[in-house]
């Protein structure tokens, strides 16, 4: 194994036959502490918390706007949602052939590349710029013998749709080549079952469904919860609004249980996957030319501040994301790195460390130096932003604009007068103490609304 290197060096020495294998896994809602590695205190997740163990986890990875489609988008681009304009979940199918991503710069510069998996901007479910292989499904698909897509050709695949999706990667990873391989790999679990509309809107009930061999795993495990968790709003006035057929947020509000064991068991097919991928990756001898990065796309309410499905806002629950990567010749084993890490990061890392040309325009940083601990300065805010859907009754209107920085998280509603938040986490981490009227807070509020109206645009023009 090659000796750890500063990054500009390590590069600068990388020969471009040596070029890596990268391989991005993305988990449809994972929240920041459902893994073994991230502190989930009974999951067994022994693969994916390998990718921690042997390489890296981020402590503070976030994403920059905490929905499905806009964080995809951001993933894939490196932008902010203001920027490459897919802002929610309605049908943005054309939109998201237009986008300039990461994957078609890795094309460019000589890599295979593909995409397996829930592409969720959009229903079409056809091939996208930049992938050389292609399997996906129509909207959100379905968990059992669904309909796929693959490269240009539809038919039934029988069987779960975790294990399919398995199937196609490790299929992917033992093809005889020349030249480095991308692949991304975007699982539709641990989001349930769910018809969704052209408009976003969503029919029929959702259902967790876990492949058989799991589904009356941790039956008897108590569910653990936060401090937050089930208590009412009392100082956030944007969710103490009151709508008819609606009961306030509180204690009878919250995730069920049932639906928090569901997602768990939802995961363990990704988890058996991951042991597949290692296998495969070993058998070809590429396990440690191959970067892997896992992350989630966003995180989902257990109850905290009485919250479940309307994982849209800027709380910790929802914006914080799980982030892991290994890559033994620039990692070193067991690395915690504390430095804030966006999903907007993810284009620039992958392109930086495959030598490719970075995208002409991006928000991100890449984390590169962050892997070799070369100690350059980094940023100390973000922008959390989210922009209005008619998807649950009880946020229209919520569009909002925040600001986080290591201590502070200062939230602008931007339809909603008079309502805005601000929360040091340091003292609370749980963020149930809005200071925003607080006169000892004045100081620091004018401050972060300064950093906000850098971050931010005034306006927003989507294309």
């Amino acid at each position: 194994m090659r000796s750890l290197l500063p990054f500009a060096l390590f590069a600068a020495l990388l020969p471009a036959a040596e070029r890596p294998n990268i391989l991005f896994i993305l988990v449809d809602d994972l929240r920041f502490d459902d893994l073994g590695a991230t502190g989930h205190p009974f999951v067994r997740t022994p693969h994916l918390d390998r990718i921690a163990r042997e390489g890296a986890r981020f402590r503070n990875a976030f994403v920059t706007t905490p929905l499905c489609s806009p964080s995809r988008a951001s993933f894939l681009t490196g932008l902010y949602a203001h920027h490459h304009g897919v802002i929610d979940n309605t049908a943005r199918d054309a939109l998201s052939h237009r986008l300039k991503t990461f994957p078609q710069q890795l094309q460019r510069a000589g890599y295979e590349t593909g995409y397996i998996g829930k592409w969720h901007m959009g229903n079409d479910e056809t091939r996208r710029p930049g992938f050389d292989y292609w399997v996906s499904f129509k909207g959100q698909g379905r968990y059992l013998d669904p309909e796929l897509h693959e490269n240009g050709k539809t038919a039934r695949a029988p069987g779960y749709v975790t294990d399919i999706f398995t199937d196609r990667t490790v299929s992917f990873i033992e093809r005889s080549r020349t030249k480095p391989f991308f692949l991304y790999l975007a699982h539709k679990a641990v989001h349930p079952d769910i018809t969704q509309r052209d408009d976003g809107s969503l029919e029929g009930e959702e259902v967790f469904r876990p492949a058989e061999r799991h589904k009356d795993l941790y039956s008897n495990e108590p569910i653990s919860r936060r401090p937050n968790y089930g208590r009412p709003p009392a100082d956030k006035p944007a969710l103490l609004r009151v709508f008819d057929n609606l009961p306030p947020l509180g204690p009878a509000t919250v995730t069920g249980d049932d639906i928090i064991r569901g997602r768990l068991r939802m995961l363990m097919a990704v988890e058996d996957g991951m042991a597949r991928i290692f296998q495969a990756l070993e058998k070809a001898g590429q396990l440690d030319n191959t970067l892997i990065l896992l992350a989630g796309d966003n995180g989902f309410f257990y109850g905290e501040h009485g919250l479940s499905q309307e994982r849209r806002l800027a709380y910790e629950e929802s914006a914080r994301i799980p982030l892991i990567a290994r890559y033994p010749r620039l990692i070193r084993p067991g690395r915690v790195i504390e430095s804030i890490a966006l999903n907007i990061d993810l284009a620039p890392t992958v392109l930086e460390l495959a030598g490719a040309p970075p995208l002409e325009k991006t928000d991100g940083r890449s984390l590169a130096p962050l892997f070799s601990g070369d100690g350059k300065p980094w940023r100390d805010s973000f922008l959390i932003e989210c922009f209005s859907d008619r998807v649950f009754p009880r946020i229209r209107n919520m569009g909002y604009q925040a600001v986080r920085t290591e201590r502070w998280k200062y939230i602008r509603y931007t339809e909603l007068d008079g309502m805005d938040e601000l929360y040091d986490l340091q003292s609370d981490p749980y963020e149930l103490n809005n200071l925003i009227h607080q006169p000892q807070s004045r100081t620091m509020l004018e401050r972060l609304r300064e950093t906000l109206r850098q971050l931010a645009p005034p306006s927003v023009t989507l294309r």
